[in-house]
Formats: C-alpha cells, sequence, structure tokens
C-alpha cells in the first residue's frame, strides 16, 4: 500500500506532483483559488479536493473533513513575510493566521487517537522563520487542551531548490517534523541554458521531440503546451527594466539580460516585463527581447513539461506557477521520509501517459499567440516620480529628481532636486542652492562649456511644474518629460566630463559629510537643481 499525503494551500500542485513522483498517493488537496484547484484536479484527478477558506472551517470539524494521512504538507501563502512586499514588513496577521491554521490541523491529527500521520512539514518564505516557535500549545493553536504542548517542531532550515534539481535558485523555509532531505545537485546546478536549448525557440515549428529538462522523459513535440507563442517585449518595457537592474538607486546591479549560465532567479506570481525583478531573455533578434513562456517558467519550478496549468489568462497561469513549490525539493522531501519508512521510490516522471487526452481537456492553450504591439500606458495624473540621473553614482552619492513634496489635492506640483549621500537607514539627502554648487567647479573653464550646453538643453523643457507633470503621466505629448530629461543631463554630463574626478569641499563649501565630490555627480546636481528653481521663478 501507498503512503498517502494531504497538501493544504495546495495551489498549482508542486508540493503535491513532488511526493507523487516519489510514489505517494496525493489523497487530499486544499485550496481557495478556483485555478488552483481546477489544475490540481486536471493532475491529480483521484485526489479529494475541497475549494473554499479554511479559516472559516471550526477546528472540530476538521477531521470530517480531512481523510487521514501519512504525511501533511502545507504552503500557507506568503505574500505579507516576503521581502518584496515593503520589504518584508507588510501586515502579516493574515498570513500567521493560515500559518496557525495549518498548524491546528497538524496538531489535529496528530493528537488523535490511532493517529497515522508520521511527518508532516510547512513551506514558506525565508523571512517567516522568525516568525513561527519550536512549540506550540493546545492553547495557542484554539483547541482544548491547555497549555500542554500539541506540536513540536523538529526540523526547521531553509533550503535552495536548485541543490535539489531545480533550475531555480528558490530559497525556502521549512519546518515540521520531517527527514533532511538530501542535496542531489549541490555544486552541479541545471543552468537557465539548458532548460532554453532543450524546449527550444518559442518562434519555432512544433514539429520532432522535445526532451524534458529535468526529467528527462521525451514527448512529441506536439503536445508541449504554454510554450510556442511570441513573448516580445517593448522597447519601452526592456528599457525601464534594464535602468532598474543596471542601475537602481541604492541597490545592486543585477544582469540584463539574464546570464543563461546559472539557474532561474526565483520566479515571482505576477508576469512584469518592467520591474527588477523581470526574467529577460535575448529574443534572438537583435536589440529586442523577451519575456520567458509559461511552459520554461514551469520547467524552473521543477514541473514535468506535460504538466498542465489550468487559467484562461497568460497571467493567471503565470501566478500558478510561482506561487507553486518547487517539484524537485517537494520529491527530495518526499524520498526522505520512503528510506525512513523503508519503502522504494516510485520512479513515474509524466503525471500524463495518454497526452491526446491531455491535450484535448485543456481548455485554454497559448500556443500559436501571435504578437501585438502595445503602447506605453498612461499614468494617473497625481503619480510620484523619483529617478537619479542615469549611471551616476560615485562614492556613495547619487542626484534624484522628484515631485514628492506636490500637494496633488490642492493642485500645487513640486519638482525637487536632491544630493543623496548613502543608503539604507544612515541615507541623507541634502537640497543645495545652484549658485552654492557653482562655486564647487571653482571657474572651471569646462564648466562654462557645460553650462551653455545645459541652458540649450533646458530651453526644451516646459516652464510650468504642472505642464511637466502632464508629460510625465503621458496626458499630454508638448516635449520632453523628467526622465528624458535625466537621460540628456547624462548624455552632456559624458561630453563634458567623461573621467570621473573629484572637487575638494574647501570649508564646507556643500554641506554633505565629505571632504571631496564627485566632479560628475556635481554636474548632475547643477543640472537638476537649475531645473527646480526654474519651476519658482
Amino acid at each position: 500500500m501507498r503512503p498517502s499525503v494531504a497538501d493544504f494551500f495546495c495551489g498549482a500542485g508542486g508540493f503535491s506532483e513532488g511526493f507523487r513522483q516519489a510514489g505517494f498517493e496525493v489523497a487530499f488537496a486544499l485550496d481557495n483559488w478556483k485555478p488552483a484547484i481546477a489544475t490540481h484536479e486536471f493532475n491529480h484527478p483521484g485526489c479529494k479536493h475541497f475549494l473554499g477558506d479554511i479559516l472559516a472551517v471550526p477546528y472540530n470539524k476538521i477531521d470530517e473533513l480531512v481523510p487521514d494521512t501519512d504525511v501533511i504538507v502545507g504552503s500557507p501563502p506568503c505574500v505579507a513575510f516576503s521581502h518584496s512586499n515593503k520589504a518584508g514588513k507588510g501586515d502579516k496577521s493574515l498570513g500567521m493566521a493560515l500559518i496557525h491554521k495549518y498548524l491546528q490541523i497538524v496538531a489535529i491529527k496528530k493528537n488523535k487517537k490511532g493517529s497515522r500521520l508520521r511527518y508532516w512539514v510547512l513551506e514558506n518564505v525565508p523571512n517567516s522563520a522568525k516568525h513561527i516557535k519550536d512549540s506550540y500549545t493546545f492553547e495557542e493553536l484554539g483547541l482544548p487542551g491547555g497549555d500542554r504542548v500539541a506540536l513540536t517542531i523538529v526540523t526547521r532550515g531553509i533550503y535552495n531548490a536548485a541543490d535539489y534539481g531545480a533550475p531555480q535558485t528558490r530559497k525556502r523555509f521549512l519546518c515540521g517534523d520531517f527527514i533532511e532531505p538530501k542535496k542531489t545537485n549541490e555544486g552541479e546546478w541545471i543552468h537557465m541554458r539548458d532548460v532554453l536549448a532543450t524546449l527550444g525557440s518559442p518562434t519555432s515549428d512544433s514539429e520532432g521531440k522535445v526532451k524534458d529538462p529535468v526529467f528527462g522523459f521525451t514527448i512529441p513535440k506536439r503536445y508541449l503546451t504554454d510554450h510556442l507563442y511570441d513573448t516580445t517585449i517593448e522597447e519601452f518595457e526592456w528599457k525601464q527594466a534594464r535602468r532598474l537592474k543596471e542601475d537602481h538607486g541604492y541597490m545592486g546591479r543585477m544582469s540584463f539580460p539574464e546570464n543563461l549560465d546559472r539557474p532561474s532567479r526565483t520566479i515571482m506570481a505576477t508576469q512584469s516585463a518592467v520591474s527588477r525583478e523581470s526574467v529577460i531573455f535575448a529574443s534572438g533578434k537583435k536589440g529586442r527581447y523577451r519575456l520567458p513562456t509559461i511552459r520554461e517558467i514551469a520547467s524552473f519550478m521543477s514541473f514535468p513539461i506535460t504538466y498542465q496549468f489550468i487559467g484562461n489568462s497568460e497571467s493567471v497561469k503565470y501566478k500558478l506557477v510561482g506561487n507553486a513549490v518547487c517539484v524537485k525539493l517537494s520529491e527530495s522531501v518526499a524520498d526522505a521520509m520512503l528510506g525512513s519508512m523503508k519503502m522504494k521510490h516510485v520512479d513515474e516522471p509524466n503525471p500524463h501517459k495518454d497526452l491526446d487526452s491531455m491535450l484535448d481537456r485543456v481548455p485554454f492553450k497559448l500556443d500559436g499567440r501571435e504578437y501585438k504591439k502595445r503602447e506605453p500606458s498612461k499614468r494617473r495624473s497625481v503619480a510620484r516620480f523619483k529617478m537619479h540621473v542615469p549611471h551616476i553614482k560615485v562614492k556613495g552619492f547619487r542626484v534624484e529628481l522628484d515631485n514628492q513634496d506636490s500637494d496633488f489635492a490642492k493642485g500645487k506640483v513640486v519638482w525637487k532636486a536632491r544630493l543623496h549621500y548613502g543608503a539604507g537607514m544612515g541615507a541623507k539627502a541634502f537640497i543645495i542652492d545652484s549658485k552654492r554648487i557653482a562655486k564647487g567647479f571653482n571657474g572651471d573653464g569646462q564648466f562654462k562649456r557645460y553650462r551653455a550646453e545645459l541652458s540649450s538643453e533646458m530651453s526644451k523643457i516646459t516652464d510650468d511644474p504642472k505642464k511637466l507633470q502632464e508629460i510625465y503621466c503621458r496626458l499630454n505629448d508638448s516635449g520632453p518629460g523628467p526622465e528624458e530629461f535625466l537621460h540628456d543631463v547624462r548624455e552632456l554630463i559624458d561630453r563634458n566630463y567623461p573621467e570621473e574626478t573629484f572637487v575638494e569641499n574647501r570649508k564646507g563649501m556643500l554641506p554633505v559629510p565629505r571632504d571631496i565630490i564627485p566632479q560628475r555627480v556635481l554636474a548632475a546636481l547643477y543640472a537638476c537643481q537649475l531645473l527646480s528653481e526654474r519651476f519658482k521663478r
């Protein structure tokens, strides 16, 4: 008889699939999102499914709802704990409620008379580790039993999915009562280049065969879904992503496009072409870039190439994949349990043996979708702006132009130039008069030429702060906006001050905590401050 597993907050079924591949029977799965349950049902048809809010189920109904199994796994939604959500400082009340509910369920099953539960695992983002204790009483979990210990966490740690065979450096916190999984790919990670080369170009035809880049089985390419479609992104999209990756205000430099000779970075739940977290590939055409296909990110998550995601749009499928547990990490956890149960691994990498039936039953496939040109969308009229002069960050200094002091409710738009020094909690910002900045150049002849060229550049910019806001929000196209101005300033500085030199901060000429000021930064500050002062006239 095969051991069984129950999967809470199952999502697309990454946890379940890893256990299925090891030889477990997936007996129960729960989620409150319909596409997740539809996806899990499609790939695990013999499982009992529950669609609903587990918080609404009272503790005395849990045993009736959930069948007894050998293992319980769960991945409570982790948005509140993620560093991408307000640097990990978002409201965690719902996240903690879901974690406590999951622990309550485990405690009920573990402490019942004649319990068959042998192991349990909770998966979440690393930041959640500090919020989960080593033991819980019955009272803490909302159960009768007072202050007696109801549940003890035996094993806890941060695990990198790449060490277990997933082509992704996805770090996750696992805790519970389980056997430490053995690393299968430590130092031998699968790279993105391996996945892309094996799946082939998204713009190729459906002839021939394709090999699963993680599990190695082969299928006719006509059965490969959600891959053969155009994911090209527009120039305005990739340029914004490139700036955020290579020239972020205070965070480190990232590869653009992706460095294929490494595993993927963590796949997020939201598909975006214009964020720092965007995964962007060269498209094969000079100067063009593309996003990964759903099948590519599914392989990065180590789902088999025949695993199907049931959703009515690309964004829904992306969320299904991005929220999942990496299959290979799950499989390694399951394998460790099998060893202690003296049972053998069952090698079943392909969840769909009848591929014709599988293909007929998938309600929405992305294959064949053609590229559609996109235009930049309009911003809200009260959109905030904050951007530093591109690629001019020296010795902790950078110059930003912003509209942060605007009072849009009163129709007041304020543009300011700030000299930033440092990063994090110790960062400082300074607003310095243009005449004072000019003294820093000490009558430099090059500065006179720079100022003349800057005057010509400034003549192209509106002298109405509200109009500049409208241009930024794409509500008015009557001239260059703040982003274009900053890029033009960068080019102007490159022509006049191509080499980095430093200006002595004589007698505290500028109110900054340094004895020298980078000249390129000083030139950037002068340009932005002139613009700011222009609006005050």
